[in-house]
């Protein structure tokens, strides 16, 4: 059976993006599916990662087409900047407003025509089964669609993060036209889908209003986090937050509590160690400054994913980060799964009816802290700390088998067959 994937993330792209669909190609040619990924020749990713070229199967077709992005004329003074972060990217200003009304449902929409012509003549020629979609960005969704509607062919499209409902757009300022325009591009997009995919139970609940056939397959995790777990813990009590932090999920609570136990307790603040690797927003730098953290404090920027792995492995707790947003509960991101492989205490904050609480009982893995809850808060950094002195803060945790990415991989090819 041959699918035909379409992203726009794909190597060397680093970040969270590039993780899902990756991983999933690397294992699917074991249970009688074979991958085909359609995605663009020349993308100006944020961020890099050429390692996880190496990843990909040898004898994977890969199609190329190039792309024009509109928001390179806009940031043309500023591409080296970009190339720094993405955590600082939407500021809410008059950019994020063009690119919120002119561009819907993304600046990649100008790509869209141009892809389906490409399919449309590739698959005239080749034997193609299913096309997949996977967003964001969702004109990946639009080129499927167009594909399915001139061929015939099923469709299943995968929603890694909401569309509408997606956190940041209210930085992008969206009249009413193009909330409108965006709304009527996603129902339709579900509505036509012969299959909906999501990595989380309270997304597909959002999705089931108008899809009739939605699965949830979570993130996971790889081998490759298994290479550093020998890797010494680190002396201090470190607490290491990797990854994308937007300034939705700045942790004021935690930092509250860690200046006031730092004024209580003189040990506690000398043994304090945060860690952020990452693409890290300049609102959680500020917040830093303002409770006095700065000495206990470092960022490490942007790594590749096997030094991220690394810092993980050796951390003593993991930070976790929901963003603090309507509709979150269904927040499930794709650190969580490697966190649980790195098998160091999780210390989250979040809804605590959300999905991640949910994943965090079920493996034992940590502990859920609601975004006002001081006095948990302190609890619980308490305990870890008393532990952490002690030489006794590990985990046992369990079932995360099941978040293997070749186990994940087992259950979408199921549901591939079963379209």
């Amino acid at each position: 059976m041959k699918v035909l994937i379409i992203t726009y993330y794909w190597p060397p792209a680093g970040g969270s993006g590039v993780q899902r669909w990756l991983k999933f190609v690397k294992y699917l040619q074991d249970f009688g599916i074979e991958p085909i990924i359609y995605t663009v020749a020349n993308a100006n990713y944020p961020k890099e990662d050429v390692s996880l070229i190496k990843e990909i199967p040898k004898n994977v077709t890969i199609l190329k087409q190039p792309i024009w992005e509109p928001t390179d004329l806009f940031f043309w003074k500023k591409k080296s900047a970009n190339k720094k972060g993405i955590a600082n990217v939407s500021k809410g200003g008059f950019l994020s407003f063009i690119r919120g009304n002119f561009f819907v449902p993304d600046p990649k929409v100008f790509w869209v025509n141009k892809s389906v012509n490409y399919l449309e003549n590739y698959i005239s020629k080749n034997t193609i089964d299913l096309i997949i979609s996977t967003g964001p960005p969702h004109s990946m969704h639009l080129i499927a669609q167009k594909l399915k509607n001139k061929t015939g062919l099923k469709w299943m499209v995968d929603f890694r993060d909401p569309w509408s409902n997606l956190y940041y757009n209210n930085d992008f300022k969206q009249l009413s036209f193009a909330k409108k325009k965006n709304f009527k591009f996603e129902k339709s997009v579900l509505q036509e889908a012969d299959c909906v995919l999501t990595v989380s139970n309270h997304l597909k609940q959002g999705f089931v209003k108008f899809a009739k056939n939605v699965k949830v397959v979570t993130n996971g995790f790889d081998d490759e986090n298994s290479d550093n777990l020998k890797t010494a813990l680190d002396i201090k009590f470190s607490i290491s937050y990797i990854g994308l932090l937007p300034k939705q999920s700045n942790p004021k609570l935690l930092f509250k509590v860690l200046r006031e136990m730092s004024k209580e307790n003189l040990d506690f603040k000398k043994d304090l160690a945060l860690n952020f690797i990452g693409d890290i927003s300049e609102e959680i730098k500020t917040e830093i400054n303002l409770n006095n953290l700065e000495e206990q404090s470092s960022f490490k920027g942007y790594v590749s994913h096997k030094k991220a792995i690394a810092f993980q492995n050796k951390s003593q707790v993991l930070l976790l980060l929901i963003p603090n947003v309507p509709n979150n509960k269904g927040i499930l991101t794709g650190k969580l799964f490697e966190y649980l492989k790195a098998k160091r205490p999780i210390l989250a904050i979040g809804p605590e009816n959300g999905d991640l609480a949910a994943v965090l009982k079920d493996t034992n893995a940590g502990t859920v802290i609601d975004f006002k809850d001081h006095q948990k808060m302190k609890e619980e950094i308490l305990r870890l700390y008393t532990l952490f002195k002690a030489n006794k803060l590990k985990l046992d945790s369990k079932n995360i088998q099941r978040y293997h990415r070749k186990a994940l991989t087992e259950q979408l090819a199921f549901i591939i067959k079963n379209v």
